[in-house]
């Protein structure tokens, strides 16, 4: 197999047009000197001609179909777009952003009209490799999951699914005394009715709150993959790497470890490695709209966040009823009413998170199936703008660019990740 070359970058939440200045032009002529080039796509593309969601991802994602020239301007032509978003405007949102991606062109992963559709891979053909690339995301409300077709009911529109368990251990004293106090109430009654009656399968072991799960040991909290999708998501990686030279991994998990936004819940981690073990070249993870590290599996990346591209959630154009009654604002407030109230006027949340503002590309080329040393381009989102221009991607700054990278090294550390900083770039040398 030829060289193959690529570069990824995290999650672009576009709201509003890029102008094509000299800091855009600058990140086009690198981007296109790539022969694959990765995002995820964060929004959805409509002209409010379709009904909301009673709840959201946090933003009602939505943007102007118009917004898609922009980056294909850049030349992004690898998309997945399964995230915490993709319903946010219900299933019409869902398809007329389908249609709209189908009409440019777009190769897209991740989301289908059914779940064999929404697991497929989807291919890119270079000059000198053909490319699988399969979006999952595990941060997703129940109903944005598509549903498998079966011989007499259609399947579901929805996003390719990667659920999980979650386990809180407590020592068995301590798990005694909270099995007494649930049952002094009814917080499990609809459950246990339910189960009755056989309107839902029995929780198995433990003890619940509700629908959380209790065991005895070490204390603390462990996350595990659902087994079925699981072995969806493994046949599906096998597929492509039958049907392709270079498969790709997409996955949007916000999911992480207690309060630690940089670090991977336990069962992504496990995923991540699974991916590699069944013949993808790299797990790219995203979703937290931070960095998280950079580890070296078998010769492999995995990229545990890339954190974002661009991030223009404040300058969504319109919301539903649902966004302004979480503010207890009424029908003549604005959209730029409750992002006052929901970042505390930028003093908290995502808006005051310089992390959130700072990001890199990550590029490395494949050749005869070994990847080559990896680069990361620091990039720049324009922190202290206001808000109207904040999120808009550039190349960082060389004091910046070092913050960055030193930032990204430090996250990386613990997995045994060595990066180099040399002229301005993170280097991690895989040979």
């Amino acid at each position: 197999m030829k060289k193959t070359t690529f570069v990824l970058a995290g999650d672009s939440f576009i709201t509003q047009r890029l102008p094509h200045n000299a800091a855009l032009r600058a990140l086009r002529r690198y981007l296109r000197s790539f022969s694959v080039r990765f995002t995820n796509f964060e929004i959805l593309l409509h002209d409010f001609e379709v009904y909301p969601a009673p709840v959201s991802g946090g933003t009602w994602a939505a943007a102007r179909p118009s917004v898609l020239e922009d980056l294909e301007y850049l030349g992004f032509n690898l998309y997945t777009w399964a995230n915490n978003h993709t319903i946010d405007w219900n299933i019409d949102g869902l398809l007329t952003t389908m249609r709209h991606l189908d009409a440019a062109g777009v190769i897209h992963a991740g989301v289908g009209r059914n779940l064999a559709e929404a697991s497929q891979p989807k291919y890119l053909d270079t000059p000198n490799a053909r490319v699988a690339i399969i979006g999952v995301t595990s941060t997703i409300n129940q109903w944005g999951i598509a549903g498998a077709q079966r011989p007499d009911v259609l399947g579901r529109p929805g996003v390719n699914p990667l659920r999980y368990q979650t386990t809180h251990y407590l020592e068995e004293n301590d798990l005694r005394k909270l099995s007494q106090i649930v049952e002094q109430t009814d917080v499990n009654a609809d459950r246990q009715l339910n189960e009755k009656e056989g309107f839902a399968k029995a929780s198995g072991d433990g003890c619940f709150v509700g629908s959380i799960r209790f065991s005895v040991g070490k204390p603390g909290t462990s996350t595990v993959m659902d087994e079925k999708d699981k072995a969806r998501l493994t046949a599906s990686i096998k597929e492509a790497s039958r049907q392709a030279d270079i498969v790709l991994v997409s996955h949007h998990t916000h999911e992480r470890k207690g309060m630690d936004k940089e670090l991977p819940a336990d069962f992504a981690r496990d995923f991540a490695r699974l991916c590699l073990d069944n013949g993808a070249a790299a797990y790219i993870g995203h979703g937290p709209h931070i960095w998280r590290g950079i580890e070296i599996y078998n010769g492999k990346p995995i990229f545990y966040s890339l954190g974002d591209f661009i991030f223009q959630n404040d300058t969504v154009e319109r919301q539903p009823t649902e966004f302004y009654d979480l503010y207890d604002l009424g029908p003549d407030s604005s959209v730029a009413d409750g992002i006052d109230i929901r970042s505390d006027y930028g003093k908290r949340g995502l808006d005051a998170d310089k992390r959130v503002f700072q990001s890199a590309l990550a590029s490395f080329a494949i050749e005869d199936g070994k990847i080559s040393d990896i680069t990361l381009k620091p990039l720049s989102l324009s922190f202290n703008e206001d808000r109207g221009l904040r999120g808009r991607p550039s190349f960082a700054g060389e004091e910046e660019a070092t913050e960055i990278l030193e930032h990204i090294r430090a996250l990386s550390s613990p997995y045994g990740t060595q990066i180099d900083i040399v002229n301005g770039e993170g280097i991690i040398k895989l040979s």
